[in-house]
């Protein structure tokens, strides 16, 4: 921990691979054992680290390239005119490797809880040699419990079941259709019930949340306080089991790096929300979203100005880049502070969005939002007036009442049941509980606020403007 708190990405990945090293050359020359089984136990120990995420994230482009070179390295071991000389004894291994691990699996996963279906799924995926085979071969080999030529057979056994193991997945169906005709064997192996229904089965115009970081999780609370239905994919175990304890949604695992997106609803959500802060995760997940719903709003978190860029390009419809939130917001204080309108500054820091946060006004846009701010004229109020029953407007017209004749201020809405009347017409009547929002200087405003008796009313949210 002392070297994350360094914030030295260099001497962080320095440090993990020292250890990883260290444990893997430490353990071949303490216990004798090989250098390969050393680094599966240095794994282990960085697995169980603190921060072992964050190492995961770090050397993601090593272990690509290393499993390229790996399964590579692999084939060019196998001896191809040895294959073909003993094809018949390799076929017979091949069979016994993909028929006896999955039948094997399969029963085994009779006494564990999952259902039936869950364990096909477990067995295809097994049906096949790991990688840690051929550490134990070799080590045979070095021992001299098995022949080079014995060797060989175990690799190309190998080769073949990581060839065949795709086509397992697709005979799930069809060996489960033939367990289904044997009641009995079937009983036995689906004796748990059925699979857990994913989250997304019964969730309908949702939005999706992408990372629950400091962003997400507010994104959360508030969807959650507006009873919007929300989904959060999260690949941090003990975050998505947190989410599940407090009833939340979640798809667990890396939605840039998995199919997972195709079971989060994408195609009946209301809105993706993209907040991870890496821009290449970013990127894909906004990729792979938009393939799969070519019309769902995203809304995504840029790192980078080119981040900004790119990602609009692949199709996100309002990008955030926290950097120059803060200093738009900066502005947008200023300017009301100098008692400019709310809607002007509003109109022109959106402006400064939609042009990709060009703060240079460059863009059309951007200059006549600018032109209508230097042509604002300060001290106009919007307040918002709440009647009770005693109003004495209650139940009459606002012809009748006549505030505009009266205090010069002008009525723009009114706010009843959730519904607004915008411009309400005169012959519009004033009812109890209405909101009304009234437009004109702090005169003008304070009179009509008399004359709904306001100040004998409880107080009510008022937003001060700078004039327009």
């Amino acid at each position: 921990m002392r070297i994350v708190h360094t914030r030295s990405r260099e001497l962080f990945i320095l440090a993990v691979v020292a250890l990883a090293l260290g444990t893997a050359v430490g353990s071949a020359e303490l216990f004798g054992v090989s250098l390969a089984l050393g680094a599966f136990l240095a794994g282990i120990v960085i697995g169980e680290s603190s921060v072992s995420h964050q190492v995961g994230a770090e050397v993601a482009p090593f272990r690509e390239t290393f499993a390229v070179l790996f399964f590579v390295s692999v084939g060019m071991l196998v001896n191809i005119s040895y294959l073909i000389a003993n094809a018949g004894q390799v076929l017979a291994l091949t069979a016994l490797i993909v028929i006896g691990k999955f039948v094997i699996t399969l029963l085994l996963g009779a006494f564990f809880p999952p259902a039936c279906a869950h364990h096909e799924i477990m067995a295809a995926g097994l049906s096949q040699i790991g990688e840690f085979s051929f550490i134990v071969g070799q080590a045979g080999v070095s021992l001299g419990v098995l022949t080079q030529d014995q060797y060989s057979l175990i690799l190309a056994g190998a080769l073949l079941t990581i060839l065949v193991n795709p086509l397992m997945f697709r005979a799930i169906a069809p060996v489960e259709s033939l367990l289904q005709r044997i009641p009995a064997l079937w009983r036995l192996l689906d004796r748990h019930g059925s699979m857990p229904q994913l989250p997304t089965e019964h969730l309908v115009n949702h939005v999706v949340i992408v990372g629950y970081g400091r962003v997400g999780k507010h994104i959360v609370n508030v969807l959650g306080k507006l009873n919007i239905p929300r989904l959060v994919i999260e690949k941090d175990g003990p975050r998505a089991e947190e989410f599940e304890q407090q009833g939340v949604p979640v798809l667990f695992g890396d939605a840039a790096n998995s199919e997972i997106l195709s079971h989060a609803g994408l195609d009946h959500a209301r809105a993706l929300v993209v907040t991870v802060p890496d821009k290449a995760s970013a990127e894909m997940i906004v990729a792979g979203a938009r393939d799969l719903a070519p019309k769902l709003p995203i809304v995504a978190r840029a790192a980078t100005q080119s981040g900004v860029e790119r990602l609009i390009k692949l199709g996100v419809n309002d990008v955030i880049y926290p950097e120059l939130e803060g200093a738009l917001e900066v502005l947008r204080s200023t300017l009301l502070t100098l008692d400019y309108p709310l809607l002007d500054v509003q109109q022109f820091t959106d402006a400064v969005r939609r042009d990709q946060y060009d703060l240079a006004i460059s863009s059309p846009e951007e200059r006549r939002a600018l032109d209508q701010l230097l042509r604002t004229v300060r001290g106009m109020e919007i307040a918002w007036v709440s009647l009770s029953d005693a109003s004495p407007v209650v139940n009459r017209s606002l012809a009748d009442v006549g505030i505009r004749e009266n205090t010069d201020a002008s009525i723009i809405a009114i706010l009843r049941n959730d519904q607004i009347i915008a411009n309400p017409k005169s012959a519009t009547l004033f009812l109890p509980g209405d909101i009304v929002g009234l437009i004109g200087d702090a005169q003008q405003v304070a009179q009509a606020r008399q004359l709904l008796r306001f100040d004998d009313a409880p107080s009510h949210t008022q937003a001060v403007l700078p004039n327009s």
